[in-house]
Formats: structure tokens, C-alpha cells, sequence
């Protein structure tokens, strides 16, 4: 089974847009786990444009799937973390001022800083996940950081999937291949929405969760929230 981890940085965005509590962001995590998704995603960034730090810590005792927490591993994200225990922190290379994630990490230029940060959380207890490409050595390289998975940076396969989706799939399944080789667990995001998921699920093996947000969040928009995590869920059951 692949988990669908719903993301709701889009929601806390509408919220902040008038400076007071509607949408509420804690019931919307809430309601999300009702209708059916496995985890709740936050990206709680420095400027606090959506999420914001005093968000994660109201969303911790009521998310009762998985919390996962997406950012940079600065200073003030690690403390963060390591205050709130989720059960699984990815770690993502943007800079501070990033609209979205828009690449991986290169390991080899980063592998003291991403073991020393994997070591910390796992002595938390922490799922970890690195935010990576589809380069296989780059993969290997997360594995030996000590990280329990990796999450697929899946824009390049969204971009190419209306033309060509086998070639825009083959090297997700390879770098999916790769990683369960080596032992890691493999997520998958960024781009993925009901035009091209289940393809991606039906080709990519060993796949242990997508995590989905502004797709999701807009398609809810003309679907509700509660069907469209139903369709999103239909994406991810074998045929």
C-alpha cells in the first residue's frame, strides 16, 4: 500500500490572507485524517507565509496518522523538531526565500551536514527522508548519511508525463530500484496530481507514500476536500 500524505500549507496560505482563523488549519488536518488520508505534510518556512511554527505545535497532538515536517534543517527547523517529535522529518535543501522545492540535494556536497542531521533525529526517534533526484549514486550517497528513506522529486516526471509518459517514468522506477537496494524506504512529490499519479503508482516499484499538497488543495476547490482525497486514494490501489 502507498500512503497519501496530504499537505496543507495551501490552507494555511488562505487563512493568513485575512489574518484570522478561517480556514481553520488544525480541523482542516483534522478532517483531512477523517476522510481517509494517512499523514498530514507540513513546510513550515522562516517567513511563516503558511505554516507557521506555532501551527506545528497545535497540529501535534491531534494528527493521529503521520506528521511529517518538510524543510531546510537550519538551526530554528531543528529545534522545531526536535521539540515536536513527528514521525518523519524530510530534510530539503531550499533557501529561505524558495516559493516551492525545486530540486534535490546533491549528497556528495552535503554528506557531513546530512549525516550529522540524520544522527540527530534518529537519536529523537525520527523517521528521516533526504529530498533527492534521480540520480543513482546520489541516491547511494542518502542511503550511507544513515536516512530511512528518500523522497523523489517528481516535478521532472510531471513536466514530461503529456508527452512521453514511459520515458518520463523509467528513471523514477530506476532510482526507486536503486533505493530499495540499498535499503531505503523510497516517497515520492512535488507535481502530482489526478492526471498522472496513477501511472506514476503502476510504474514506480517499492513506492511507500506520496505526499500531495497543491494539487490536492486546488482540485478540492470544484471536488470538496473528502472526494478528492477519495479519488487521490483510488490513484494509489493496483488495478
Amino acid at each position: 500500500m502507498t500512503n497519501l500524505s496530504v499537505n496543507i500549507n495551501k490552507v494555511a496560505t488562505l487563512r493568513n490572507a485575512r489574518g484570522e482563523n478561517v480556514p481553520d488549519v488544525q480541523k482542516f488536518a483534522v478532517d483531512c485524517e477523517s476522510f481517509g488520508a494517512n499523514g498530514i505534510t507540513v513546510h513550515p518556512r522562516p517567513d511563516e507565509r503558511h505554516i507557521r511554527r506555532a501551527d506545528v505545535f497545535l497540529l501535534r497532538p491531534l494528527v493521529k496518522t503521520e506528521f511529517n515536517i518538510e524543510g531546510y534543517p537550519s538551526p530554528e527547523f531543528m529545534d522545531l523538531v526536535l521539540k515536536v517529535k513527528p514521525e518523519q522529518v524530510t530534510l530539503v535543501p531550499d533557501a529561505p526565500d524558495a516559493i516551492t522545492s525545486d530540486a534535490g540535494w546533491n549528497v556528495a556536497d552535503h554528506m557531513e551536514f546530512l549525516t550529522e542531521t540524520v544522527e540527530k533525529l534518529r537519536e529523537a526517534g525520527i523517521r528521516t527522508s533526504i529530498f533527492v533526484g534521480t540520480d543513482v549514486d546520489n541516491i547511494r550517497l542518502a542511503a550511507n548519511t544513515g536516512a530511512d528513506r528518500v523522497e523523489l522529486y517528481t516535478k521532472p516526471y510531471a513536466d514530461n508525463y503529456p508527452s512521453n509518459p514511459a520515458e518520463a517514468v523509467a528513471p523514477f522506477a530506476e532510482a526507486s530500484m536503486a533505493a530499495h537496494k540499498c535499503g531505503l524506504g523510497v516517497n515520492a512529490g512535488h507535481d502530482l496530481n489526478l492526471d498522472n499519479l496513477r501511472y506514476f503508482h503502476e510504474n514506480v516499484p517499492y513506492l511507500d507514500e506520496v505526499s500531495i499538497g497543491h494539487a490536492l488543495i486546488s482540485d478540492a476547490l470544484y471536488l470538496g476536500i473528502e472526494n478528492a482525497i477519495k479519488l487521490y486514494h483510488d490513484c494509489l490501489v493496483k488495478k
